[in-house]
């Protein structure tokens, strides 16, 4: 006997045994068969299948439910939800579930949250209250905090008085709560810091150092910060099926009813993990990004175009969303240097990881920035091999070999000629040869990519940035 290799599963994130009753029979039938499955052709895809009933001789094809509108062709969601070990209360009230074959990529996607341990405080106290914000917070008053004091908890602040530090955590449970108000916004603050290093405060997990642009490079970039040391943390809110969470920007942005819980009840208490790390950010030039989106119009109607289609296609709303051709070419950047640098640095490409600030002027402060970074789970963090190469005498080199494997391709001229349709892909002149990372690395699932926004290609020449 071997498992049967397809199951159902829908947008929800409900998943069940394949109703083969239901589908041979094409409804409830009292027939209980037995049945059989025969594959015809070596390929052993959904198409190639086809399933009998011995009993009253009904047979269907599988290839009749295959795609997005053979949902149309199944049984009702049944809301199984075999992670929790129950049936979700509310039952389902999607089209119609899909089928999937057993041990699929897009049966599972986690939904994580990711931050960067930035300081916010400007002072040394400060700084000292949030490394030990885990102890601190529980000293709801005076006398719960000179207890933990007289039983050595918090020793690294001996110096300061029991007064200086009271007053100094009621400034800081009112900045919690005043930043409780926006909790979606995660990379404002991470860019405030980074793009004003002298403020930034060192401490054991966060140490930046500023070095100049390449010179080559002066009038892209404003400026360039070594990350030495960092600490990110990501947390897991749940998981989806079918649609991976990387299409949206924010995981915040995904519609709840397409996050499947991880817990029966509301959770009080997510899992999460800490890495260390190091990484470079750079800062472009917001006058030089201004210049080159305005001169580049049509380019913009393309994506937006491209965008619109696609969130269509998927059942999404066609007008939000769109980060812009800004986000486009901090994006394809982002690729073109993480593949360059994994040459040198020590570090796979699928360990090396990208953090995009794009904000158009339009909507509040601009942000034009990426951060280049990699992290591990050892109490250590990593070695600093990837620093090192953020040496002005080192990254010019480096800056300039990446931009030259971007304007040829081994896939041209087919990957040059790629146009952002909005079918199955949302991308332009980019292909696995030249741009894309494993999923680990970005951001956005290797969408909003086109290597014309960097340099010239075979196909277009009059849209790059860096000319």
């Amino acid at each position: 006997m071997i498992p049967a290799r397809f199951l159902v599963t829908c947008d929800h994130g409900h998943l069940d045994d394949f109703p083969w009753l239901e589908f041979v029979h094409r409804g409830p039938s009292d027939c209980n068969g037995p049945l059989r499955l025969h594959e015809f052709g070596p390929s052993g895809e959904m198409a190639d299948v086809t399933v009998f009933c011995d009993k009253c001789e009904a047979r269907r094809r599988l290839a009749e439910v295959v795609g997005p509108q053979g949902a149309k062709q199944m049984p009702p969601c049944s809301g199984r939800r075999p992670h929790l070990r129950d049936h979700d209360p509310n039952g389902c009230d999607c089209e119609g579930v899909r089928p999937i074959a057993l041990g699929a990529s897009n049966l599972w996607f986690p939904v994580l949250i990711s931050a960067l341990s930035v300081p916010q405080a400007t002072d040394e106290l400060g700084r000292l209250i949030e490394d030990n914000w885990v102890v601190l917070e529980k000293a709801t008053n005076l006398g719960v905090l000179q207890a933990f004091r007289q039983i050595g908890q918090l020793k690294e602040l001996t110096k300061y008085t029991d007064g200086q530090i009271w007053k100094k955590l009621q400034e800081k449970n009112e900045g919690v709560d005043k930043e409780a108000e926006e909790p979606d916004d995660l990379k404002t603050p991470e860019w405030k810091v980074f793009s004003n290093p002298s403020n930034a405060k060192e401490g054991r997990t966060f140490k930046l150092r500023p070095v100049d642009p390449p010179e080559e490079f002066t009038q892209f970039f404003e400026k360039i910060v070594l990350v030495e040391k960092l600490r990110e943390v990501r947390a897991l809110v749940g998981f989806t099926r079918i649609m991976s969470p990387r299409d949206f920007d924010n995981p915040a942005d995904l519609p709840e009813e397409r996050r499947a819980s991880i817990s029966r009840k509301k959770p009080t208490w997510i899992p999460a993990s800490e890495t260390r790390g190091e990484g470079i950010f750079f800062q472009f030039d917001e006058q030089k990004i201004q210049d080159w989106v305005s001169s580049n119009q049509a380019f913009d109607h393309e994506f937006e175009s491209g965008h619109r289609s696609w969130r269509a296609s998927k059942g999404l709303d066609p007008e939000v969303g769109y980060p812009g051709i800004r986000f486009v070419l901090l994006h394809t950047f982002a690729h073109s240097l993480i593949r360059q640098l994994a040459i040198e640095c020590g570090y796979t490409s699928a360990s090396i990881s990208e953090r995009i600030y794009s904000r158009n002027p339009s909507d509040g402060d601009p942000m034009a920035g990426v951060l280049i970074y990699t992290s591990a789970s050892d109490s250590e963090g990593t070695l600093g091999g990837l620093c090192t190469l953020g040496e002005p005498d080192k990254l010019g080199r480096h800056i300039k070999r990446a931009l030259e494997k971007m304007s040829l391709c081994s896939s041209d001229p087919l990957c040059s000629e790629h146009l952002v349709d909005g079918g199955e892909t949302l991308h332009g002149a980019s292909c696995h040869a030249c741009s894309f990372l494993p999923e680990t690395s970005c951001e956005r699932g290797n969408k909003y990519l086109d290597r014309s926004s960097l340099v010239p290609t075979m196909e277009r020449a009059d849209v790059s940035f860096f000319g």
